[in-house]
């Protein structure tokens, strides 16, 4: 009679069906995740009693001081690049029908006479909807 050990698997098999699984888990996650253009200056919004989130197609940040950002540029050229991505993007949707929204993002520190005087200069752009981002607050 033999009496010998049996065969021993080798321990990097039971490694691939884990290696497997997150990939998969990676692979979910990049499609899943909502992908955003950085920042290009902190801005603290201003606080609001009602929280809806605001979706436009577009973000435009203005600083305390006035500054204006869109992408990675910034005063008037980010006005100019945002005018020549809200072109492209009605050349491939109808915008006349679904009118094109935009993000403002404005701190809070910034006077209200700044922002008034923005609003229709961008109108003349294009924007039919301007949604200002605020963060919530506590009610009075």
């Amino acid at each position: 009679m033999d009496f010998s050990d049996p065969p021993r698997r080798r321990g990097d098999e039971n490694l691939l069906p884990m290696i497997n699984v997150v990939f998969l888990l990676l692979i979910f996650f990049l499609i899943a995740a909502r992908l955003t253009a950085p920042e290009p200056f902190a801005v603290e919004p201003p606080e609001a009693r009602s929280g809806a989130e605001a979706l436009g197609e577009f973000t435009l940040f203005l600083s305390a001081d006035g500054k204006i950002g869109y992408r990675d540029a910034e005063g008037d050229q980010a006005l100019e690049a945002l005018a020549s991505a809200r072109v492209e993007h009605c050349d491939g949707v109808d915008c006349a029908a679904v009118p094109t929204r935009l993000t403002l993002r404005a701190d809070a520190a910034l006077p209200a006479a700044d922002l008034a005087a923005l609003l229709p200069r961008l109108s003349s752009l294009g924007f039919a909807a301007i949604e200002l981002v605020a963060r919530p607050g506590g009610a009075e």
